[in-house]
């Protein structure tokens, strides 16, 4: 029974390594990427959409990216969000589109950076305990109604605090793979 309830938070662990993951990818490390403006919610037409459902976005070096809305009248929308986001870079449109120049980070710039990876790890992690006090919590009341023998109460434990060990791991390596392209930059 107690492995029934350690395999119900897998999908969970997965959901906050996955969600991990993506919030990294909004994080500028040193290279250009559409995953930095993908998400910019851009208000056209008294719609409010992400930047990637109105224009298509590509790289011109490993410093530029370039977003050609598929309608020209998103040009202003789009460069208006952008100016309002927290990417603190500037914007150059023309006729063709919105060309985005990502300077070199500055050593305070990277520190800032690192900030909110460590942030968005501790998020992950503090998640993680969630789901482990959620799933101990149902372990120890399985045991109270003698569902759960006590041997495999502990047994349960140990397994439980694998599962941790393993999403915690994958959290940590995740976060170091940023913080060096983020040192990197």
């Amino acid at each position: 029974m107690y492995q029934e309830i350690i395999d119900k938070i897998k999908p969970e662990m997965e959901k906050v390594l996955n969600f991990l993951r993506k919030k990294l990818t909004e994080v500028r490390a040193g290279r250009a990427s559409p995953a930095l403006v993908e998400n910019i919610i851009v208000d056209c037409f008294g719609q409010r959409l992400p930047l990637k459902q109105l224009a298509a976005i590509s790289l011109v070096g490993s410093r530029q990216i370039f977003i050609q809305p598929w309608d020209k009248s998103y040009i202003e929308a789009i460069e208006k969000a952008i100016s309002q986001s927290n990417l603190k870079v500037s914007s150059s449109a023309d006729k063709e589109g919105i060309r985005i120049n990502l300077p070199t980070l500055t050593e305070d710039a990277k520190e800032d950076l690192l900030k909110v990876v460590s942030v968005i790890k501790e998020a992950a992690k503090r998640t993680i305990r969630h789901w482990r006090e959620e799933a101990w919590s149902e372990i120890q009341a399985g045991s109270k109604k003698g569902e759960i023998s006590e041997d495999d109460k502990y047994r349960a434990k140990n397994k439980l605090q694998e599962l941790i060990d393993e999403y915690n791991e994958k959290v940590d390596d995740a976060a170091e793979r940023k913080i060096n392209e983020v040192k990197e930059g």
